[in-house]
């Protein structure tokens, strides 16, 4: 029996996983999770809806915005707001640039878990940048609370199309350095070809989603399969894998980069000026009426959706999150069947778990 956290560096927060061996073979594994739970869907029950937002943040910390969006989304759903054409084209925008972001960190850890130094150098460098100009939106690097309930909190500053203009140039040029970097690396290729390795069935049937789903060949975006926000205005494409080994998974992440990118281009030309906030007086202090409602959206890791309950009241009844990686985690058992230890931890980085999220 080798115990493998919960304090271990390479298992992407505090998660702890008891495997069984037989030589340098895993004949059983079985993952302990809970140590980062902090009951963020009861504390909901005693936040105004406003406050949620905060909590939201945290779930995801690495996609904090996608998660913003997700409760924003359910909240004027089941209030029947109309958001300003402007502030949704602002989400969508930064939701993007948080995807590549959260990517990217991905690019860099994942390096690390096979043995590769430069890629985490690459990956912080582009994120980096992404970052700053999430602090000149939102006035903060992770935790922004800037989507509202009927639209954002506050205007992009003057200088942002700008930066935007210079960002994207970069971005395009990092990510083009980031796959000729690693992607078809020789040690690489040895390291995630063939490991892991979960069939498009049998990742439906665990209830994968988000990349993990899609590197194994099913072509399911929540983006295009359910449209969400102003999505449904845009050209882009689903990167699909063959194999659904550590490898797709990785190089999925990669092409979804880049249609990341093509969405935000076409954001940025179409967007224009206007109202950020709904002309809607019930939005100051929302009281959704009776009522409950399910939202889907695609994160980076995945099928992140809220289940909201109102009682009517300025605060809500019920506050259920379907986390993906909480889903995805459940296949990591099977992808651990009689595969090497020294592969353990390349399986557990591809499937790109953010504990605050799984644990809640």
């Amino acid at each position: 029996m080798v115990n493998m956290g919960p304090q271990h560096p390479s298992t992407h927060g505090v998660f702890r996983v008891v495997i069984w061996v037989d030589g340098e073979r895993i004949v059983r594994a079985e993952p302990h999770i809970g140590y980062l739970h902090r009951g963020s869907e009861k504390l909901c029950e005693g936040e105004l809806y406003s406050q949620i937002i905060t909590l939201f943040d945290r779930l995801d910390y690495v996609g904090n915005l996608n998660c913003e969006l997700a409760f924003v989304l359910a909240a004027e759903k089941l209030m029947g707001v109309e958001v300003p054409e402007r502030a949704e084209y602002i989400r969508v925008i930064l939701s993007e640039l948080n995807r590549i972001a959260s990517h990217m960190l991905f690019y860099g850890v994942y390096g690390l878990d096979v043995g590769a130094m430069t890629p985490v150098l690459y990956g912080f460098r582009e994120r980096e940048r992404i970052q700053e100009l999430f602090e000149s939106v939102t006035g903060a690097r992770m935790m922004h609370n800037y989507f509202r309930i009927g639209g954002v909190k506050d205007d992009l500053p003057a200088d942002f199309p700008a930066r935007m203009s210079s960002l994207m140039g970069q971005l395009n040029r990092g990510i083009a350095e980031c796959d000729e970097l690693l992607s078809q690396n020789e040690m690489f290729l040895a390291r995630t070809k063939g490991i892991g390795a979960v069939s498009a069935q049998d990742a439906l049937d665990f209830g994968i989603t988000g990349p993990a789903l899609r590197a194994s060949g099913v072509a399911e975006d929540v983006r295009i399969s359910e449209p969400y926000s102003i999505y449904d205005r845009f050209d882009f494409g689903i990167p699909v894998g063959t194999y659904g080994d550590c490898w797709d998974r990785y190089y999925v992440r990669v092409e979804e980069m880049r249609q990341s990118m093509r969405i935000i281009e076409q954001a940025m030309a179409q967007m224009e000026d206007g109202q950020i906030m709904a002309s809607d007086r019930r939005i100051a202090r929302p009281r959704p009426p009776k009522g409950e409602v399910y939202v889907r959206t695609e994160s980076p890791r995945g099928d992140f959706a809220v289940f909201l309950v109102s009682d009517g009241t300025d605060k809500p009844y019920r506050v259920k999150v379907r986390a993906p990686s909480f889903a995805n985690l459940h296949a990591f058992q099977h992808m651990l069947r009689d595969a090497y230890v020294a592969d353990a931890v390349v399986i557990l980085g591809s499937i790109d778990i953010i504990l605050g999220e799984v644990d809640r």
